[in-house]
């Protein structure tokens, strides 16, 4: 199994859009996370608020599931406030490379321009864990150059595929992943599961895209399907709530109605698919 640093507090949080910063003791970290740590993170400690979603997005299995490993070269795409960087850049720093490949920096759509102005501010703020991030711009399907071609072994993407669908971009970027994947290299998808009755105008309203729909995406793009996991399913999670995929945590759109309701649910359900370029 992969093991985790532990990273310092830091303004790293992404579901609502809201930036977080509150450090807690290592002693307060779960088990999955207790583990031996690649780099020298000593003195430093990943956010609360963080390690608090650890419980639905299993970042351990996860990672060690799409075969994540300290020598690669890794692109994770879109990683909004940071959740993953937090533990994929200091675990990379010494022998790998880690790509960020983020919102569009010239964007004209304003939510991207602050998310991706935050990310950079968080970046050049703690130098000893972020100075080797490459960050690029990745706004499909005209900014679509994640990294040199042929150049990385492994391309990440945790819950995105929705967000494409909404302009018609997600063929795109699949294709996007293929050509900045070496031959062999990896592809990992973590996205809102829905239940495979759900036609492309749901999916879109919902947020949750059904797996047979990502499997079209990778394949017309040229990528061999390998594994499923279901280390991020949620059987509690219905799929049908008034927000959509939004009416669940973290965003809870529905604000203070029903909350503890969807507080009980968690996060939502999740596909975890893995595939190869040949």
């Amino acid at each position: 199994m992969l093991t985790l640093p532990r990273v310092k507090s830091l303004t790293l949080w992404f579901g609502a859009a809201i930036v977080v910063s509150s450090a807690i003791s290592s002693s307060a970290l779960s088990e999955e996370l207790q583990l031996k740590p690649f780099t020298d993170t000593s003195m430093i400690q990943r956010s609360e608020s963080s390690a608090m979603r650890d419980q639905y997005r299993h970042p351990n299995k996860t990672l060690s599931f799409f075969e994540i490993k300290p020598q690669l070269t890794v692109v994770e795409i879109w990683p909004g406030g940071g959740w993953y960087t937090e533990i994929l850049a200091p675990y990379l720093k010494s022998e790998g490379l880690y790509y960020a490949a983020h919102f569009n920096s010239t964007s004209k759509i304003g939510f991207f321009q602050k998310m991706r102005e935050k990310f950079d501010n968080t970046l050049i703020q703690s130098p000893n864990l972020y100075d080797k991030v490459i960050t690029t711009d990745f706004e499909p399907p005209k900014h679509i150059s994640i990294a040199p071609a042929n150049s990385a072994d492994r391309v990440l993407t945790f819950r995105n595929v929705h967000n494409w669908m909404r302009n018609g971009s997600e063929q795109a970027a699949f294709e996007a992943f293929f050509v900045a994947l070496k031959p062999n290299g990896i592809l990992g998808v973590v996205e809102h599961r829905a239940p495979e009755d759900f036609n492309l105008e749901r999916m879109i309203d919902t947020g949750y895209v059904t797996e047979s729909y990502v499997k079209r995406l990778a394949k017309n793009a040229g990528f061999d399907f390998i594994a499923a996991s279901e280390v991020n399913a949620n059987p509690l999670d219905s799929k049908n709530h008034p927000k959509g995929v939004w009416t669940l945590p973290p965003s809870l759109r529905l604000g203070d109605s029903e909350k503890q309701k969807y507080l009980n649910i968690g996060e939502s359900d999740r596909m975890t698919l893995k595939f190869r370029k040949p």
